[in-house]
């Protein structure tokens, strides 16, 4: 059977609680980085969704986007913008 010789990390033996330390400043700072992603990720899809809502876009905005789309002649959109500024 073969004898272990622990004689080349005994100069380590000492510092092993700084290594434990170290390793768990990691994991915390990886899951504190992941709470501040996810966070950030679900702001971005609710502010996406806020800024493309009806509510949100004025009326001579999403004429502006019909017109652009060529969903609406050019006539059209010269008689919805007249009536809109008057309002």
């Amino acid at each position: 059977m073969m004898d272990f010789d622990a004689s080349f990390i005994l100069p380590f033996m000492g510092f092993g609680w700084i290594f434990m330390i170290l390793w768990w400043i990691l994991i915390i700072a990886g899951i504190v980085a992941l709470v501040k992603w996810l966070a950030n990720q679900s702001g971005n899809v609710r502010d996406h969704k806020k800024s493309d809502s009806p509510e949100s876009r004025s009326a001579l905005r999403i004429l502006e986007e019909r017109y652009a789309k060529g969903k609406i002649q050019k006539k059209e959109f010269e008689e919805k913008k007249k009536d809109l500024k008057a309002n």
